[in-house]
């Protein structure tokens, strides 16, 4: 098959490279996906859907970096500060075990976390004013102002796009990004053994 088309005025021009997102570009042996059942332009929707989800999530990871070079923080601190925006909203006293169980991270990272937002001016250590023995955190105004104004406003635009779908529409969409979710489960996964990779045998 050519790897070039030509152009109007003669000249050969390269061809558009394969979408990652066809099913027939990368599955053209139905080894993966069994399309008995699906027509064309079945096929065409899925390829565009998987297009589309694949656009969401370079938005998603282009808008993570620019905030977390904008605030110049890592990833686990930026999600500290969004619980305790969440925390502060709802009127609930962060603590560091909060903090940990909230991230899924250790007690020892907690404190290491704590100290390095502390020491960058982004939060305050308090104690509990039940519990004198325990620490409530909380946010800075004006780190706070500085993440509402920045990564607070761009995510709240995915809302919108919520806003613009019709009740039953949002229960479509929630039903299958749960029910992908699911199907992508790391838990449904054979990951085999690191001999099976790379093995020409």
């Amino acid at each position: 098959m050519s790897s070039s088309r030509r152009a109007e005025d003669g000249r050969d021009q390269p061809a558009a490279p394969p979408s990652l997102f066809s099913i027939g570009a990368s599955d053209p042996r139905q080894e993966l996906v069994d399309r008995r059942g699906l027509d064309d332009r079945d096929i065409a929707q899925i390829d565009a859907l998987m297009a589309a989800l694949a656009r969401l999530r370079t938005a998603e990871q282009e808008l993570s970096e620019a905030s977390l070079r904008y605030m110049q923080l890592g990833q686990t601190d930026m999600r500290a500060l969004h619980f305790l925006i969440v925390c502060e909203n709802t009127g609930t006293r962060a603590t560091p075990g909060a903090i940990a169980q909230a991230l899924g991270i250790s007690s020892a990272s907690t404190t290491k976390l704590l100290d390095r937002l502390e020491g960058a001016g982004h939060v305050r250590r308090t104690r509990h004013p039940s519990d004198r023995r325990a620490l409530v955190i909380t946010i800075e105004p004006s780190t706070r102002s500085a993440a509402m104004r920045t990564v607070g406003t761009a995510q709240a635009r995915r809302v919108e796009a919520v806003r613009r779908l019709l009740p039953a529409e949002r229960d479509i969409v929630t039903g299958f990004l749960e029910d992908m979710a699911a199907q992508i489960s790391v838990d449904r996964t054979d990951w085999g053994t690191h001999e099976d990779v790379g093995d020409e045998s």
